[in-house]
Formats: structure tokens, C-alpha cells, sequence
């Protein structure tokens, strides 16, 4: 009963210090279906569970310390300025949206369960990877398998097969153990709230089950991903890191409180339109934006214009954050001033990366040169786990950055897949660079292309393609860059000769018309002399 009594206290006083302004508007806005987190006092919205929030007491704390610390002018005070920006947003975005095939599979599929499909197959592609490159790889991913029991049914293999290139492979693998999941232990019928689709698929979070869900079901429910940060960072002028457990759970407030009940999914997509093609990370085009009236970073642009113009300075009557007590927790900090050169992109600041660590092997290209059938490739598969997992490469071995002769290591791992070589030339061709999202990783790469040879066995988890099924295997953007550079350094087989043992770049170049001339002139001189 203390504990009740001094929380009730504390919330009174909080609200004391806010004053009228920030009393609840809940006419504005339905509560979302399923409520599993408190009502927000201050902006009449649902202050959503994010991941490593505290529960219970701990939590409403927690929120009252934020929400104590937030000035109103981070925040979306009145129903008029909420139906403003969601009625500006959606005539926007009916005018403007960008015609995309899962937006049309979505408006046009009748049946729920396909057309939640639609929607996670694409949610899922375009986590961190650019529309674009997305657009062909689910058009070949839905013409293969248009539905959950055609995923379901196929390969792992096929699965890769289909996703290589477009990184980030774990998802790819995921999507497919989660179509067998809905289809063994729910009949193939989708979850359909936001709840139950992160608590039931595999790779589902947060964002990604508030897209299926308002996009494919109707659910009045938010989603945040890095388009829509940035966009409500700007509306609401949000300088602090938005990846805080703070930040992340006010932002995610405001998108409960904004997203339209009637349409949903319509506004989701239209925040993360605006944030993706107007509300840009450099030179966002604000004379564009359906709610640039709203907008507290272009204010602040337009009160930081109005007083360098003013001389002596003076002091223009725009808005500006003034925290009751305290400094303001959602303003830029004290340690990253206003920055002219940026405007709006000022909000929000990013925060430092780390950068990723780097790492460096030795991979070799071993071909049969006249195998029957035509020449053929050694290809290897990974571990079915960790970082590109289940698809295939070329032999490889990780190696010290310094080391002196990573080719003997090598040359041992290839005997390993193909049996005894009838040479140990492996000829240094370069080094590939690649970088996935954490790992900066170096190949130094070799080749060796053998005539008249045939491997004594090829155990489990090898074997031996053509260049054309190369191209359309499992493998990585890293393997194709290695194989370019072999295609392109490959001048014949190698049998040991001292031109063929050769590794520095100067002796692979290819000579000039002029010094051809000269090297065939001077040929017969210098067979002579050998």
C-alpha cells in the first residue's frame, strides 16, 4: 500500500509540474486492440513494450522518469495536431506512393493468409537492403512460391539458391522455418496481431510483426524502422541517440498514437515512404513534405535562419523545448550544437559505430580444366551455422594478417576436398575485400586450374560445377567477387613452370601490342639460351 501510495504521488506531482497542456486527449485516438503496456498521461497513446524494458513497478517508474524529463514541445499535445498529420500524411501518399509489387499483391489478394505471406516475404527482403534491389528477388521468390505451403515444401538449398546476393542470409532460412511452423502447428493460417506474429515466428520483431499485421490485418498498431525514426525525430525535433532505451520507447510511443485506426496499414507505409523518398538522411526535400507545418526541425531551421538575418539578434517568436526542471532527455546534446550547414538533418544525430572488426583469409578457385562434361569448379559448403551459413564457397582457411606463405595452409585444406594434387603451384591472383554488416573481411585468393586430372573422391559437402551452375548457386556476393578476379587473372594451367609459379601483380599484367611484338621477336633467343 506504501509503495502504491508513493508511485500515486510521484505521478501527481509529475503531472503538477507538466501543467494543463499535457492533459490526455483520448478522443482522438482508439486504443490499440490488445493493450499490454500503460496508457500514456501525457500524449494519449500506449507506451509499447520494447525490447529490455522493464515490467511491472520498475517500468511505470521508468516511465514516469522519462515522461518527467520530456518537455511537451517533443510531443504530440492535441487531437488537432494529430488528425493534421495523419490526414496531410495520407493524401500525401495516396498522390505519391511508388508503385511496388508486394503494395499491389497486398491491396489485390482476398485471402488473409496469403496476402500476410505477401507482406512478411517483403518486410523480411528489405531489412537493411535498398528497395531497388529488392523488387526482382521478390518477384522471382513469389513466382516460385506464391504461397506458405510452396515455401514450406522446398529446400534449404533452394531457399539460398534464391537469396544469394542479397545478404544478410540467416533471414532468407528463417522466413522458410517459420512457412513450415504456421503450416505444421497452425493449419497454415497466419498469426494475425502484432503480439502473436513476434511471439510465433522465427526472425519476427518488433517492427516487422506491426507491418504484417496493420498492412495485412487492419491492426491499429505502430511500426518504427529507420525511415520512421528519422521522420518523428524531425517532426518532434528528437536530437538524443533514438537506438537509447528511452528515445526508442517515446518514439514508438508517438507512432501508437499517430497511426490512423482506419487505415493502418496505409499510414505505416506512408511514414515509411515520406522518411524514404522526402525525409531523406542528406538533403531531405522539405518544400515536398505533406507535414512540413508540423514540423519542429524545419521550425527550429527557420527561428536559426531569422536569427543570423537579425542584427542586432533578437528573439523570434517560434517554439522552442523548455524543460520545467532539468535538461530535456529527446534534445540534441549540450556536447553536439546546432550544426547550419545540416538543417533538418540536424535530427537526428547519429550516433558513433563502432567499426567492424576485420578479419582475413586464404580462398583458392580450383578447376578442372578438361573434365568430362566440360571444365569444372570446387565448391565447399559451410556450416550449417553462424555467418553465411549453408552456402557454398571456395576452399578456404582464415590466416594472421601478416602471414608470410597462407598458401601452404591452403594448399592443405584443398587436398583435404579434392585428394592429392599433382602440383603444389597455387598462383596468387590478389585480394578481394568484402564487408558484411560487422565483419570487414579480406580474401587473399589463389587459383589453380589442372589439365588432364581427376579428384580420387569427393567426400560430403563438396563438389564440382560448371561455370553456368556457378553462377546460379548458393554462394555469396564475396565468392562471385573472388571468382571476377580469377576469370580475369586466368591465363592457362599451371604445371609448375617458373612463369606459372609467378604471383606478383607486375607479372600477371597483360603486356602491351608493343611488347608482344618484342617478346616474339626475342623468343627464339631466349629458348636458345635456356
Amino acid at each position: 500500500m506504501r509503495k502504491a501510495s508513493m508511485a500515486r504521488s510521484h505521478r501527481k506531482q509529475a503531472a503538477n509540474q507538466k501543467g494543463m497542456e499535457q492533459r490526455p486527449h483520448r478522443s482522438s485516438q482508439a486504443k490499440p486492440p490488445a493493450p499490454n503496456g500503460p496508457w500514456c498521461t501525457t500524449c494519449a497513446g500506449m507506451i509499447c513494450e520494447y525490447p529490455g524494458a522493464p515490467a511491472g513497478l520498475a517500468g511505470q517508474q521508468e516511465e514516469e522518469v522519462l515522461q518527467a524529463s520530456v518537455s511537451s514541445y517533443h510531443l504530440f499535445r492535441d487531437s488537432v495536431e494529430v488528425t493534421a498529420f495523419r490526414g496531410n500524411l495520407l493524401n500525401w501518399y495516396d498522390r505519391e506512393k511508388r508503385d511496388l509489387p508486394w503494395r499491389r499483391q497486398a491491396e489485390h489478394e482476398v485471402d488473409p493468409d496469403r496476402r500476410a505471406y505477401a507482406v512478411w516475404v517483403s518486410e523480411i527482403m528489405l531489412q537493411q537492403t535498398q528497395v531497388t534491389t529488392v523488387i526482382n528477388y521478390y518477384t522471382r521468390w513469389m513466382q516460385k512460391w506464391p504461397t506458405l505451403q510452396d515455401l514450406a515444401s522446398a529446400s534449404l538449398e533452394e531457399v539460398n539458391q534464391l537469396w544469394a546476393g542479397l545478404g544478410y542470409y540467416s533471414r532468407g532460412r528463417r522466413l522458410q522455418e517459420g512457412a513450415q511452423k504456421v503450416v505444421r502447428e497452425l493449419g497454415g493460417h497466419m498469426p494475425c496481431t502484432a503480439e502473436t506474429l513476434q511471439k510465433f515466428l522465427p526472425g519476427v520483431g518488433r517492427y516487422t510483426a506491426g507491418a504484417i499485421a496493420s498492412i495485412a490485418f487492419g491492426q491499429a498498431t505502430a511500426v518504427v524502422d529507420g525511415n520512421v525514426v528519422r521522420v518523428l525525430c524531425r517532426v518532434r525535433a528528437i536530437g538524443a541517440d533514438p537506438s537509447s532505451s528511452l528515445v526508442s520507447q517515446q518514439l514508438w510511443s508517438l507512432a501508437q498514437q499517430l497511426v490512423d485506426p482506419a487505415r493502418p496499414g496505409d499510414f505505416n507505409q506512408a511514414a515509411m515512404e515520406l522518411g524514404a523518398t522526402v525525409c531523406t538522411p542528406q538533403r531531405p526535400l522539405c518544400s515536398d513534405c505533406p507535414v512540413q507545418s508540423l514540423c519542429r526541425a524545419y521550425q527550429r531551421v527557420t527561428r536559426e535562419q531569422l536569427l543570423a538575418s537579425q542584427s542586432p539578434p533578437g528573439s523570434p517568436d517560434i517554439e522552442e523545448c523548455a524543460p520545467n526542471t532539468g535538461q530535456c532527455r529527446l534534445c540534441l546534446p549540450h556536447t553536439e550544437p546546432w550544426n547550419h550547414n545540416l538543417g533538418v538533418a540536424n535530427f537526428p544525430r547519429k550516433p558513433s559505430r563502432r567499426p567492424p572488426r576485420e578479419e582475413h583469409c586464404a580462398t583458392c578457385v580450383l578447376e578442372q580444366l578438361r573434365a568430362t562434361g566440360g571444365a569444372l569448379i570446387l565448391l565447399v559448403q559451410r556450416p550449417p551455422s553462424g555467418l553465411l551459413a549453408g552456402l557454398w564457397e571456395f576452399p578456404t582457411v582464415t590466416v594472421e594478417p601478416l602471414e608470410q606463405h597462407p598458401s601452404e595452409a591452403l594448399l592443405q585444406e584443398l587436398q583435404n576436398w579434392a585428394g592429392p594434387l599433382p602440383t603444389t603451384c597455387l598462383q596468387h591472383l590478389g585480394e578481394v575485400v568484402h564487408t558484411f554488416s560487422h565483419i570487414k573481411l579480406t580474401y587473399q585468393v589463389y587459383g589453380l586450374a589442372l589439365e588432364k586430372w581427376t579428384p580420387v573422391t569427393t567426400p560430403p559437402g563438396a563438389r564440382w560445377l560448371t561455370r553456368e551452375e556457378f553462377h546460379t548457386a548458393a554462394i555469396s556476393t564475396a565468392m562471385k567477387k573472388v571468382f571476377r578476379m580469377y576469370e580475369a587473372h586466368q591465363t592457362g594451367t599451371c604445371r609448375g613452370s617458373k612463369s606459372s609459379q609467378a604471383s606478383t601483380l607486375s607479372s600477371r599484367k597483360k603486356p602491351s601490342r608493343g611488347q608482344q611484338v618484342l617478346d616474339n621477336y626475342f623468343q627464339p633467343l631466349n629458348s636458345a639460351a635456356q
